[in-house]
């Protein structure tokens, strides 16, 4: 299962989710409680002035509930074939990278 989570409202998840025609679900961290929980709501330096703020992350949760890999910092380009490419090495289902973009 492919879940994705941020502060944003429901409102603006399903803006999001219609804009870049995602399949998959989107869960509002308003209070962020989750990121908060997994350690990416952090402060952050923003044009020299540290604020709070979510560092982008990608987590591997196995069937189990464990987390399996972290992927810190994302950067947009390239990250779905390195996540592809990691839960292959763990044992996943075979995938490309433009069966999980769509």
């Amino acid at each position: 299962m492919l879940l994705g989570i941020s502060a944003d409202s429901v409102e603006k998840q399903g803006k999001f989710r219609d804009k870049y025609d995602l399949n998959m679900a989107l869960l509002a961290d308003t209070e962020k409680q989750v990121a908060s929980a997994y350690g990416v709501y952090k402060e952050k330096t923003l044009y020299g002035k540290k604020v709070m703020g979510l560092e982008r992350t990608t987590f591997i949760i196995g069937k189990d509930g464990l987390i399996k890999k972290i992927f810190p910092k994302v950067k947009v380009d390239g990250h779905i074939e390195e996540v592809v490419s990691a839960l292959q090495s763990l044992g996943g289902a075979r995938l490309s990278a433009s069966a999980t973009a769509s």
